[in-house]
């Protein structure tokens, strides 16, 4: 057969006969091709009659059937047993007895499993289950594979706890003599050790000393090292039975004797149940035969005694905390000195020695250290705790920064676990680790992030308030690079494929405002959650991020930082083209109403959720649907009856005009809901107390924050007020003695002069006077962004519409310069009659035809149909002018007139009282408009 070329293909009319050619000269190789896999009479072997019952199906399988069949029957048993516990028990409890003396390693693992679920559920008493579960699993104690007689054990273990005492006696203690001699199996001796452990906590200690020692001193002696390293690990449960006395004339020299043995398992047994009934010795005892015995497991650790090495690692913080009473000042150094040395273990090669004095480690070797300095990381907290917390920097600072910088990912894993309990410890001291924090939080593993971020809020609490009691401003200058390390963190976190990671740290960074100030939360946290929420592709992810970003803006303190998240959340999300950001809205919603207060909610989001009804995607509506019973229990009767009204206008609209049906099915579920819920009213009732009064803390919380802003632009305009204040006096009072000298020098015979010009001096001085008294006065920092001034129409107070929060949102400004009036006064703008008298007086005299009064006619007539623009109050020359000005509202009022007076808007159809009748007259003669 001639090979085919694909190199180049040629599709003309005789090369395609040339392939054809080629393809016919392909020889198939037949090959019988099996088109089932089973053969008939396997299926038939197989098939199983439908109308039998469970319990003859078991039988029939049981019998009859492979071995496969058979073990999903075993493994059916507990089902069994709840379903018809007396005939499994009767009929099928025998049969599986009786396979399972044939049955191979996976029936009898499953078995096991299977008779340790029915004890757990209770499915039978504890006297059934030990008269007819018991014998199977005693049968079975000894199997010849390891595995299965293991996976027995477990089961007998568990059910001892479960079985009265004369059961364990009889069934099992009585056999357990012979079983332990050593005429029997390895493994019989092996489950013996274990079963006397279990059974030493049964019983009283006369009992076990008269029945359980004798056993116990014959398996430590055993010719196996297997067995006397098995007992050894059992002595300790033994001596939590026999008591404090007995333990020390019999369980402690058994264990230093086998501290000696030969073989080094044995060694490492009974070094680490000396060192966990530490408790249990006095001290004599500690002094005079452990701590020797822990001398010399140090000493030949690094000779003769490798093995131990790993495990005296792990232990030494409990070793050292338990002997520490009866250490002198040399021991107590000699042990800290120990645990400087195995904190470094592995790494001395780079300490610059020569390769000739450097033995090449084997990868067994270096996995010990690396498992060493585990071990020291683990116990490092205790080792604070041995050397005194006060002693930190100076004994244990060098070790702490080795484990945190080490080469090895478990080693850092482990200090990043453990770094609470290090910053617990020092407690105002902790201002000494916090370049370890910033290490840790910018370590290129995620696991040991992961490790640290469990505990976060914890440590950046301890590190803000450990060692300085000032603001968090203050406090931040104690940790440096913090806010850098932040946000490397959740930026190398967001970019891995480890998204449980990621939440896991957007959920902890909502302790930040706690930590740090809230601009630095605004300028490096807020916009990064919000890009999260509106890129990530990951849903838990984008939540965490969302909620997160709804503790800032709960905890933030400034109004204007408020109004652009806000506006942020219900453009790029609210109102956002991808349905995906909308849905992110109505979870971004729930947040809200979980954090801030009802009355939060109804102020800003309650409109923009209910425009969602109009959505054009279904899953959108849907999800409104399930929120709308939330949305409805943010309301409060009456304030709240118009919000009330359009939710109600909303849910007809989605009745009448739905088109989905899933959606329309949520609705009409929404609708029964929504009818059997009860609106709370603006007092407090006994059904919502609980909830009405949290509610209540949060909104006092809101108006802390904004009061704290508030009172700060104060003290700052007050500052401001007082310079000006002291400079115009100076003025004042240098002019003062200009005019004095220059008074003295001029003719009296000026005094002749015409009454009006003598007037309009008075005027001027009167003019010069108030505009700088008013010059002085400041509004408050928050009326300088109001965009719109209330017409006729608008209700009383001052309203300016965020940018991209539609038409039905609105935001109320008020202040303490602006109070309105009781009923009886409402509507009305009064001023002091003096005052008036010598406006008007003043405008009289003005009105002689002059072009300056007919220029202020025509700005108020103009100022009737200002809409954006700003508008700009001075008092010059005993009157209110009116300007259309590009600039912020500045209202110069007195402050003595302030405290007295208000100023309130009227409505067109509201009837005009004397007073603004009177008021109204100037217009009407051409003179000049008093504005309120």
């Amino acid at each position: 057969m001639r090979p085919i070329i694909f190199s180049k293909m040629d599709f003309s009319h005789s090369s395609l006969f040339g392939y054809i050619e080629d393809l016919q000269e392909l020889t198939i190789i037949e090959r019988p091709v099996r088109r089932s896999l089973k053969t008939p009479e396997e299926i038939e072997r197989l098939t199983v009659d439908e109308e039998l019952s469970d319990i003859e199906r078991a039988l029939f399988l049981l019998s009859s059937g492979q071995d496969i069949q058979g073990t999903s029957v075993v493994a059916n048993l507990p089902v069994l047993m709840r379903q018809n516990p007396a005939e499994t028990l009767r009929r099928v409890l025998p049969k599986i007895r009786e396979v399972l003396h044939v049955a191979g390693v996976e029936m009898q693992l499953t078995a096991a499993v299977s008779f340790l679920t029915v004890l757990q559920e209770e499915s039978v008493s504890i006297h059934t289950y030990s008269h007819s579960f018991l014998h199977i699993i005693l049968q079975n104690l000894e199997h010849r594979d390891a595995g299965v007689s293991n996976a027995w054990l477990e089961t007998l273990l568990a059910v001892i706890e479960a079985l009265p005492k004369e059961t364990i006696r009889h069934e099992i203690l009585n056999p357990l003599v012979s079983k332990a001699q050593l005429s029997q199996t390895l493994q019989s001796r092996l489950v013996s050790c274990k079963i006397m452990g279990k059974v030493a906590n049964k019983f009283e200690a006369h009992i076990i000393k008269r029945e359980v020692l004798p056993l116990v001193k014959s398996l430590c002696q055993d010719v196996e090292y297997e067995v006397r390293t098995c007992m050894c690990r059992q002595l300790e449960h033994v001596a939590r039975g026999i008591g404090t006395d007995l333990t020390k004339t019999v369980v402690l020299p058994e264990l230093v004797e086998l501290a000696r043995d030969e073989g080094s398992s044995v060694r490492l047994a009974a070094f680490e149940t000396l060192v966990n009934l530490l408790d249990m010795f006095d001290a004599d005892d500690r002094s005079q035969t452990v701590l020797p015995l822990v001398k010399s497991f140090c000493e030949k650790s690094f000779k003769a005694d490798e093995s131990i090495i790993v495990s005296l690692s792990f232990h030494l913080g409990k070793l050292c905390n338990g002997l520490y009473g009866i250490f002198t000042p040399e021991q107590h150094l000699r042990f800290l000195e120990f645990y400087k040395k195995l904190s470094t273990l592995g790494l001395q090669q780079e300490n610059g020695h020569n390769d000739n004095q450097l033995h090449l480690q084997t990868l067994e070797q270096e996995k010990k250290y690396i498992s060493v300095r585990k071990n020291c990381a683990y116990n490092f907290p205790a080792m604070i705790v041995f050397v005194d917390p006060k002693n930190f920097h100076l004994e244990l600072y060098s070790i702490f920064f080795c484990l945190c910088h080490d080469p090895e990912v478990s080693v850092r894993y482990t200090m990043a676990i453990s770094f609470f309990e290090v910053a617990k410890l020092l407690n105002s001291d902790v201002y000494t680790i916090h370049k370890e924090l910033v290490t840790l939080l910018q370590d290129e593993s995620l696991e040991v992030l992961d490790a640290l971020v469990g505990h976060l809020p914890e440590i950046l609490e301890l590190m803000t308030n450990g060692g300085e009691k000032n603001g968090s401003e203050s406090k931040l200058l104690s940790i440096p690079d913090l806010i850098p390390a932040l946000t490397t963190a959740e930026q190398r976190a967001a970019t891995s494929l480890k998204w449980r990671t990621h939440e896991k740290l957007l959920q902890k960074y909502a302790c930040l405002p706690h930590i740090i100030s809230s601009d630095q939360i605004y300028y490096r946290f807020i916009q990064r959650m919000l890009t999260i929420v509106l890129t990530n592709n990951v849903l838990p992810v984008q939540k965490a991020a969302a909620r997160t970003l709804c503790v800032y803006l709960r905890y933030n303190r400034k109004q204007e930082q408020r109004h652009e998240v806000i506006q942020k959340l219900i453009e790029q999300l609210g109102q956002g083209k991808s349905y995906w950001n909308r849905l992110r809205f109505l979870d971004t919603c729930e947040f809200i109403m979980e954090l801030f207060s009802k009355s939060f909610f109804c102020k800003y989001f309650f409109l923009p959720v209910l425009e969602l009804t109009h959505d054009p995607v279904a899953n959108v509506r849907m999800k409104l649907c399930c929120l709308l019973p939330k949305v409805k229990s943010t309301l409060k009767i009456p304030t709240d009856k118009h919000l009330l009204q359009q939710l109600e206008l909303c849910i007809r609209k989605l009745l009448c005009q739905e088109k989905d049906k899933d959606v329309l099915t949520i609705v009409k579920r929404t609708v029964l809901e929504l009818d059997r819920m009860e609106i709370s009213v603006d007092a407090f009732q006994k059904r919502f107390y609980e909830n009405d009064l949290l509610d209540q803390e949060k909104e006092r919380q809101e108006h802390l924050l904004e009061m704290e802003q508030l009172e700060k632009e104060k003290q700052k305009n007050e500052g401001r007020s007082a310079n000006i204040n002291d400079k115009m006096f100076e003025k004042k009072r240098r002019d003062s003695k200009t005019s004095s000298v220059l008074a003295k020098s001029i003719n009296l015979s000026i005094s002749g002069s015409s009454s009006g010009t003598s007037a309009g001096k008075e005027e001027k001085k009167s003019k010069l006077v108030r505009s700088q008294s008013f010059s002085t006065q400041v509004l408050h920092p928050k009326y300088s962004n109001i965009d719109k001034c209330p017409n006729k129409s608008s209700a009383t107070g001052y309203t300016s519409s965020i940018p991209g929060m539609g038409k039905s949102c609105m935001l109320s400004f008020s202040d303490d310069s602006f109070r309105t009036h009781s009923a009886g006064n409402s509507g009305n703008a009064v001023f002091p009659s003096s005052c008036s008298r010598n406006l008007f007086n003043s405008a009289n005299q003005k009105n002689n035809g002059n072009k300056e009064g007919q220029s202020r006619k025509m700005s108020v007539r103009d100022s009737k149909r200002l809409t954006q623009s700003s508008l700009h109050f001075c008092l010059q020359a005993g009157e209110w002018n009116v300007r259309n000005t590009a600039s912020s509202l500045y209202v110069p009022f007195p402050n003595e007139y302030l405290k007295s007076r208000v100023f309130e808007t009227k409505t067109e159809n509201q009837t005009p009282r004397s007073s603004d009748r009177k008021m109204r007259e100037p217009e009407s003669e051409g003179k000049n408009v008093l504005m309120g």
